[in-house]
């Protein structure tokens, strides 16, 4: 068996020993360290062929013998030494030559092995400029190179790693590497053990790789390693639905859906474990709801899954609202009208909550709702609510007049007020009536207005002008234009007139209305006068003098003389004539 001796690197880690000849004068020791002994015998040091180099150390050991005190190696002084082996052919010492230059040196030499035998490695010495000596012997050493020993072999288990963990499916190939100074270097598979732990029939647990060899001289190594094998990955969820998509809008569903979690873990289907992931047959309307489902296995938890599945089979419901119009009479509507439909959606809600609708046209006239879509897309077709409508948007034919006044007429003529007529083709006609008119002098208007059933009106109009009387007088006696006539006072007047209809005069006392008398401011000297030479006709009472073909209106002055006054005498058409007096 080769060994080889680790020698001490430090001349201090020797103890230091007094002498090895009894009574000799003591020089200063070079000695090696392949023992604790400083004496004239030779070490050993035992090689192999073809095995490791040796080593050995040599050093100074101060003896105080040769007459210098302390250390002969000081103050820059050196000893040389040869090293040399006695048989080259069997080992061989480097390096050949070495030199101390402080008690404190080390020199260290390296015996190689070459052949079997023996050779004695020894220093002489070829220069010193110490002044002392130094004594060579315990320097020398033995060298005996043996045949080689059978070393066992060293085993290795290599691919895998003691308590590492792989994953299933992914393990290293684990071999067996060996290495044998005799027999040279090997590897071979591993002999895998069997997996166990909870979960080892799915192969997951803990698997030992081992290894052993014995080499040809019949020494047996062996080695072992423990690895873990885990599941790599957490199951994986998977949630089918059927539709695969919402077939409605707004993620909504409008038919029958079903569920179903699909739960995978191919590494360790053993450990698994879930929690929900119940699958479902949805078939009621309802609103948004969550599914879940988690898994977990000895691969690890996996992420949650939860899906979120709205349903809404059911189209709107769909009810008359509002209604805006012209209502007229008798349920009769004079203009357009706008009807609201309301939608009501219990699940997704209606897409649009309300819609109008207007009626087109008149008579009996049918209002259908619109067509109204759920948020999910169900739709209630239009039609779906009908209202009924009497629509009559248009007035009665323009009412013609039947008889009554036209052009110009004559205050106090006779007038039979005027009819009308009309007709209405959708509601009917429900009445034609006339008003205004009227009997004063000026410009009249009679109004006929035609309303129908619903409650619309036409109007038609029939003007004329009743003209006022034309008045003569007053006559002579009495001046007119702007004359003051002078009258004593107590004397009685004739007022004279005629009052014409157009051509014809009128003859009845009825047509004068009133006589009046006010009393005036009297005129300046400059006002116009007249003398008036009355003649007395009668009675005061007013008559129609068919005679003189006028009218007479005694009037008995007041006795005030140097007073004025105004006489006027008015007909019923509101026509007058006024006169002015100053009494004397």
């Amino acid at each position: 068996m080769r060994r080889t001796r680790r020698l001490v690197a430090a001349a201090a880690a020797v103890p230091l020993l007094l002498g090895w000849m009894a009574g000799s004068a003591m020089a200063d020791d070079i000695s090696n360290n392949l023992d604790a002994s400083i004496d004239a015998t030779a070490e050993t040091m035992t090689l192999n062929v073809g095995g490791e180099a040796g080593t050995t150390s040599l050093y100074v050991t101060p003896r105080n013998g040769d007459g210098k005190n302390g250390c002969n190696l000081t103050g820059g002084t050196a000893l040389g030494l040869e090293v040399t082996s006695t048989n080259a052919g069997v080992a061989t010492v480097s390096p050949g030559s070495i030199t101390f230059t402080a008690c404190g040196d080390v020199k260290t030499l390296t015996v190689t092995p070459i052949a079997l035998g023996t050779a004695t490695i020894s220093v002489s010495q070829v220069s010193n400029t110490t002044e002392g000596t130094f004594n060579l012997a315990p320097a020398t050493f033995t060298v005996t190179v043996a045949a080689p020993a059978n070393t066992a072999p060293q085993i290795f288990v290599e691919g895998v790693t003691g308590g590492a963990s792989y994953a299933k499916g992914a393990v290293p190939a684990a071999t067996c590497r060996v290495t044998d100074a005799e027999d040279g270097s090997t590897t071979f598979a591993a002999t895998l053990g069997e997996i166990s732990g909870t979960y080892a029939a799915d192969g997951i647990g803990q698997q030992a790789a081992s290894c052993s060899y014995t080499d040809a001289g019949g020494l047996t190594a062996a080695a072992s390693e423990t690895y873990g094998i885990v599941d790599p990955s957490a199951p994986t969820i998977t949630p089918v639905l059927t539709p695969a998509t919402p077939d409605g809008n707004e993620g909504w569903y409008t038919g029958d859906v079903s569920l179903i979690w699909q739960v995978d873990e191919p590494e360790s289907p053993n450990s698994l474990k879930l929690i929900g992931c119940e699958d479902q047959n949805i078939t009621a309307d309802q609103g948004a709801t969550d599914y879940s489902c988690a898994a977990a296995s000895a691969g690890g938890d996996a992420t949650s899954k939860t899906i979120t599945i709205k349903r809404d089979a059911t189209a709107p419901t769909v009810a008359l609202g509002e209604v805006s119009g012209t209502l007229g009479d008798n349920g009769w509507y004079t203009s357009d009208v706008t009807a609201e439909f309301i939608a009501t959606d219990a699940t997704s809600g209606p897409a649009s909550a309300s819609q109008t609708a207007t009626t087109s046209g008149e008579g009996e006239v049918v209002l259908a709702s619109p067509a109204f879509s759920d948020v999910a897309g169900n739709t209630t077709p239009s039609g779906a609510v009908t209202q009924t409508y009497n629509v009559d948007k248009t007035a009665p034919a323009t009412p013609t007049f039947v008889g009554g006044p036209t052009g110009e007429i004559f205050y106090g003529s006779d007038q039979v007020a005027p009819t009308c007529t009309s007709t209405d083709e959708i509601s009917g006609l429900a009445s034609c009536e006339v008003t205004g008119g009227g009997t004063s002098v000026g410009t009249h208007t009679y109004t006929a207005t035609a309303v129908d059933v619903a409650g619309n009106t036409s109007t038609s109009t029939l003007s004329y002008e009743v003209l006022p009387w034309s008045l003569k007088g007053f006559t002579s006696p009495v001046n007119m234009g702007g004359v003051w006539n002078t009258v004593k006072g107590g004397s009685t007047v004739p007022l004279k007139f005629e009052v014409f209809a157009g051509t014809e005069e009128l003859t009845s006392t009825t047509a004068v209305k009133s006589f009046t008398v006010k009393a005036v401011t009297c005129p300046g000297s400059s006002a116009p006068a007249d003398e008036v030479e009355f003649v007395t006709t009668g009675g005061t009472s007013l008559r129609y003098d068919a005679t003189g073909g006028q009218f007479v209106q005694n009037w008995q002055t007041p006795k005030k003389p140097g007073t004025c006054y105004a006489v006027t005498m008015t007909t019923h058409d509101g026509s007058g004539i006024t006169a002015n007096f100053q009494l004397k």
